[in-house]
């Protein structure tokens, strides 16, 4: 387990004390273009400012934000969508809805290819997803903003350290984004991309490839680097696949042994028709 749980802090490692970190972290903003100067993860008026947190797999990135460092991804995402040479720009949180009207939820990037007239000539999605975090780390994030040297010099309890939740983050947000969101955008025939860092994807189930020019989706994994006063976001590694081969693999569950579940129920049944009734039953009623 590492010394203490939080990798970077309002854009900074947390063993940064220079300056220029004590002040981000004073003002409380975000250096990964926010769409305003402050962090504003969890309550605006009271951020989170977490970035990132140590974990058994390494760094795991738990805020959106945190990937639009220098918009690396927006550039990977274009050269994805787009051939080269295309003039492109970038749209945040657009809301997608489906026939009916109703919301799918939010695009985190919309990248637009446009002509010399500022007319769409065509669009990408790009999904960004951060890892959820079970443990609370709130908790060790304020004794941090408290008194950075104190926290540093002390280990924290194995039992309150935030940890990665890998298992969470795929099922409660990747998968359900992949079959509202991803679903529309594939029915239009429209390229999608997800950024995520490595450890993330490589908890998910094996995702058969394809040549990217044949390529409906492309999973941009990304790591950070550590570069001295400020952590660095790179590109690691790009998956293409094909859309439903990715959503079938994600989504669907790898059956265990069938006997192992009904070992299970029969176990149940035995310790039900063992126990006393809780009421008396009707049958027991009429004898009486």
């Amino acid at each position: 387990m590492p010394a203490q749980p939080l990798a970077e802090v309002f854009g900074f490692p947390a063993e940064n004390l220079s300056e220029e970190a004590q002040r981000y972290r004073r003002l409380r903003l975000c250096p990964f273009n926010n769409k305003v100067p402050n962090c504003t993860k969890d309550k605006a008026q009271d951020p989170l400012g977490v970035c990132s947190v140590h974990d058994s797999s390494g760094l795991a990135i738990t805020c959106p934000v945190r990937f639009r460092q220098d918009w690396l991804i927006a550039e990977d995402a274009a050269e994805f969508f787009f051939p080269t040479g295309t003039r492109w720009t970038s749209l945040t949180e657009v809301r997608l809805t489906d026939a009916t009207g109703q919301s799918a939820g939010n695009i985190d990037v919309v990248l637009v290819a446009y002509d010399e007239a500022g007319q769409i000539t065509d669009f990408g999605a790009l999904e960004v997803q951060a890892v959820y975090i079970s443990g609370n780390v709130r908790r060790p994030f304020e004794a941090y903003m408290r008194d950075p040297t104190e926290f540093l010099s002390h280990l924290p309890s194995a039992r309150d350290a935030p940890r990665a939740d890998y298992l969470s983050s795929s099922r409660k947000r990747l998968a359900p984004q992949l079959i509202y969101k991803g679903g529309i955008l594939h029915e239009w025939c429209k390229r999608s991309a997800v950024a995520l860092h490595t450890a993330f994807f490589n908890t998910l189930p094996p995702l058969p490839e394809v040549p990217a020019e044949e390529a409906e989706m492309a999973w941009f994994l990304y790591d950070v680097q550590d570069d001295g006063a400020q952590h660095r976001l790179r590109r690691a590694r790009t998956v293409y696949t094909a859309f439903d081969d990715a959503l079938l693999a994600i989504t669907r569950s790898t059956a265990g042994p069938m006997p192992d579940f009904v070992q299970k129920l029969q176990g149940k049944l035995d310790e039900k028709l063992n126990s006393a009734p809780i009421a008396p039953t009707i049958a027991g009623e009429l004898e009486l």
